[in-house]
């Protein structure tokens, strides 16, 4: 694959948890006119650290690019992207249903056994169903709920580890000596 072909990237932030810095990120990506496909945060595994996930379609090119900017921003530690193949990732999603299709349509009690979701909650008017996995999984299941009947619905965004070592709690754990 040559360097301008665009492809799916997951780029991982380490930063310092400070106010407004989402904003000066995603201004970044807004500046260049890319879509961002999703979008995460959480604490990383270094206490005090914060890790933003973010999925996005381009070159490699202009990947490392938009590395270079966001590197420049003072409350990031490091920033690095990864290919598909490079990671392990899942996503996270929840439906609400109501109830009566639970008990009544034994299709999607099915659906739920098949694609490994859970119920997370049922009462009289509705029940939730969790699932995590890939993009396609997820997608494959709203479209075989759909036809019941879905009252809301809700995807994460990426969460992604690196299959090689990262060297960022080495770096981390250096700076703090």
């Amino acid at each position: 694959m040559n360097q301008e072909e665009k492809q799916l990237y997951t780029i991982s932030i380490y930063t310092e948890n400070n106010i407004g810095l989402l904003n000066r990120i995603s201004a970044i990506f807004q500046r260049r006119h890319i879509n961002v496909e999703s979008l995460n945060t959480s604490p990383s595994e270094i206490e005090g650290v914060s890790k933003f996930t973010i999925l996005i379609r381009m070159s490699e090119v202009n990947v490392k690019k938009i590395i270079g900017q966001i590197e420049k921003q003072v409350e990031v530690i490091k920033a690095y992207y990864h290919t598909e193949d490079e990671t392990i990732y899942q996503e996270s999603c929840m439906f609400k249903i109501k109830s009566d299709l639970l008990f009544n349509e034994r299709q999607i009690q099915n659906i739920i056994k098949e694609s490994n979701a859970r119920i997370v909650t049922v009462n009289k008017a509705f029940f939730v169903i969790e699932k995590s996995g890939k993009k396609e999984e997820i997608d494959l299941l709203h479209r075989e709920l759909t036809v019941f009947g879905i009252m809301q619905f809700t995807r994460s965004g990426r969460i992604a580890v690196t299959k090689d070592e990262m060297k960022i709690s080495t770096m981390l754990a250096e700076l703090q000596h």
